[in-house]
């Protein structure tokens, strides 16, 4: 193919997926699901398990293969800006007095659908071997089936908790929190899960480990007063400062990608250590581009992964693995955050409410997947069935929250009378821990 031509189906494919994939994201927020799961769904459905099916002669003439590097290319940056900026909104200032609840909901969402994944991918690797998983799966392969199960998504989280009303609410501030807090953690496991996985890497994973940990003080100790002291003190044109951290962000992702890991931890990474406004506030000149490119640009990303999904090995065993991990995801995410939310003091009412917002997944989860699929940690048919299960409980969480809420109803109708005569139950205070709602962060 000549230049001319490359160029002319790099426009015409990425015109395509672009208009695609913000249809999609509208038909499903006028669906009252998240537009996340349209720009997902569009990207499935232009990849080689839907449209390559059933017009297998337009999909090759549309997304021949000379064009992967290009809409990969998009996909990483478009991935590196957003990562960027949810690492900027990232406060865990955020916690205030409701620490010791969050920290405990946070745990518990994390090592019970850890130990869940892991446990079960141990103790399924038959199975999970007729999707083209190793029968011996390495300690790499057991600690990313428990980060799969164990992720929740921030963006997509604290969108559901605003389009609800639960944003100045203590279940909405303590869930928001507490997958901040999870995010944390999920990240750091799956790095060292990563790092350890990359034995074709021309150092030793004990020497990157050194190396990555010195990378990280660095940017913890020196990256911020340095990047305070050149772009805000010097009262620097807003479009230059994002143009610099930008390019700032792009810099950190080529290093931890350098080092073995994937280019969101560097990106992560970047938006942590990014100085902010003084008394802690967000800039909105920096924060407003920088949702713009990555809203504009992530339907990339979107066709990326659903070109990697393969419903061809999606055969009966493929669909009640994909039901049993979906049941699993949920139980075991809304279990354990339902029962430490109300360990921590909350209502029941409240902590079903946590635990329902902390099951959905999302993009987050669809970025660590990709992440594993590239460094070998998934096979094809895992993936599928993984990015099917995060789909189905992006789109269970408005439901439940629904039903919660219904059942919460019910039982106000149900409850008899206060024996004050009043016939009308005491205010409740915002948490029986002591704490009271405060705005969230808008993370998404």
């Amino acid at each position: 193919m000549s230049p001319d031509a490359l160029i002319t189906h790099i426009v015409g494919a990425s015109a395509l997926i672009l208009v695609a994939a913000h249809a999609g994201g509208w038909a499903a927020r006028r669906m009252g699901q998240p537009y996340i799961v349209g720009q997902l769904a569009a990207g499935i459905a232009l990849g080689p398990s839907l449209l390559g099916s059933a017009a297998p002669g337009a999909y090759a003439w549309l997304f021949p293969d000379e064009i992967d590097t290009a809409l990969t290319g998009f996909a990483q940056f478009a991935l590196v800006v957003f990562l960027f900026a949810v690492g900027y909104e990232l406060d865990l200032k955020l916690l205030g007095d409701r620490a010791r609840t969050t920290v405990t909901v946070a745990l518990a969402s994390f090592v019970v659908p850890m130990a869940a994944g892991s446990g079960a991918a141990l103790l399924f690797r038959e199975q999970l071997s007729g999707l083209g998983m190793p029968r011996d799966p390495s300690p790499a392969v057991l600690v990313f089936a428990g980060i799969a199960l164990s992720i929740t998504a921030v963006p997509v989280l604290t969108a559901i908790v605003r389009e609800n009303g639960l944003a100045p609410t203590v279940p909405g501030v303590v869930a928001v929190s507490a997958a901040g807090l999870l995010d944390v953690v999920c990240w750091t496991v799956l790095a060292g899960a990563m790092m350890e996985n990359g034995d074709d890497h021309a150092l030793a994973w004990p020497w990157r480990v050194v190396l990555a940990v010195g990378f990280v003080a660095l940017m913890l100790v020196a990256a911020r007063p340095l990047l305070r002291r050149l772009l805000w003190r010097t009262r620097m044109d807003p479009s230059l400062r994002l143009a610099l951290l930008i390019g700032f962000a792009l810099g950190s992702a080529w290093v931890t990608h350098s080092l073995g890991l994937h280019v969101i931890f560097g990106a992560l990474l970047a938006g942590v250590v990014a100085p902010r406004e003084p008394g802690g506030t967000l800039d909105p000149d920096l924060l407003r581009p920088m949702h713009d490119v990555s809203s504009l640009l992530l339907p990339f990303f979107f066709v990326v992964s659903g070109r990697s999904v393969a419903l061809h090995t999606m055969d009966a065993a493929g669909w009640i693995t994909l039901l049993v991990v979906t049941v699993v995801a949920v139980v075991t995410k809304i279990g354990s955050g339902t029962a430490a939310a109300r360990l921590g003091g909350l209502d029941r009412h409240d902590a079903r409410t946590v635990g329902v917002l902390l099951s959905a997944r999302g993009l987050t989860e669809l970025i660590a997947l990709n992440a594993g699929l590239q460094a070998g940690l998934l096979s094809p048919g895992l993936y599928t069935v993984l990015v099917f299960m995060a789909l189905a409980t992006t789109l269970l969480t408005q439901p439940l929250l629904r039903l919660t809420r219904h059942l919460a109803e019910r039982e106000r109708r149900t409850r008899p009378p206060y024996e004050t005569g009043t016939g009308t139950a005491p205010e409740r205070p915002a948490g029986q821990d002591g704490t009271r709602a405060a705005p969230v962060a808008d993370m998404s």
